[in-house]
């Protein structure tokens, strides 16, 4: 055989080695009969892991979950740009409006009585001792939250899809108390249901005309 010939069948035998597609007794074959020596994968001894593959992952796995923490933050970003908001002060209270469009941004007279109504029948149905939160004006939804300071209880209203009163305590009594409470706080979403509903409706009316 010729120089040639062996250098030739020696250059095949590592390609076919190294492309990974051989079973195990023909690499041990190649190796022995053309002495070739390769790399061999570094292992963690305790787990077998190879640890080159292990770090191709990783990095891999570090790439996609970046993209997608990028994409998250582009989706959030796009839809904080696309929400115009604006906030009025209305006796002592913060109704914020919210829309796509700037023109819809604007207090009406029914917006403003509806607000300080919201206020006043609270303290007068639920209780006088309470620390609202800003009440949310948004096309089709209302949502507005507040503290029942003498419970240390937290309240919120929503009339959208997610519609209905919901209560949060830190290790909150269920004595009477809190039952006539809860009570309250039922009979009273009921009439912001109602009232609210109203005012997203004749916006939606306004900014359709």
């Amino acid at each position: 055989m010729t120089n040639y010939e062996e250098i030739k069948k020696l250059l095949s035998a590592s390609r076919k080695l190294l492309g990974g597609n051989q079973l195990t007794e023909d690499i041990k074959s190649i190796k022995k009969n053309y002495g070739l020596l390769i790399e061999q994968p570094v292992e963690d001894p305790d787990n077998k892991i190879d640890v080159m593959t292990d770090i191709e992952d990783k990095i891999q796995n570090d790439k996609y979950e970046t993209a997608e923490k990028d994409e998250d933050k582009y989706k959030e970003f796009d839809k904080v740009k696309s929400d115009k908001k604006k906030a009025y002060r209305i006796s002592g209270g913060i109704l914020v409006i919210h829309s796509k469009n700037t023109t819809d941004l604007q207090l009406t007279t029914d917006d403003k009585s509806a607000f300080q109504e919201s206020m006043d029948e609270f303290k007068q149905d639920v209780t006088e001792i309470v620390d609202f939160n800003k009440l949310n004006l948004y096309p089709t939804n209302v949502e507005w939250s507040g503290k029942i300071t003498e419970l240390d209880l937290d309240f919120f209203f929503s009339i959208g899809e997610t519609n209905g009163v919901y209560i949060n305590g830190t290790m909150t009594k269920l004595d009477d108390e809190f039952s006539e409470m809860s009570l309250k706080l039922k009979t009273y979403y009921e009439k912001f249901k109602t009232k609210w509903s109203k005012i997203v409706s004749s916006r939606k009316k306004t900014s359709e005309t």
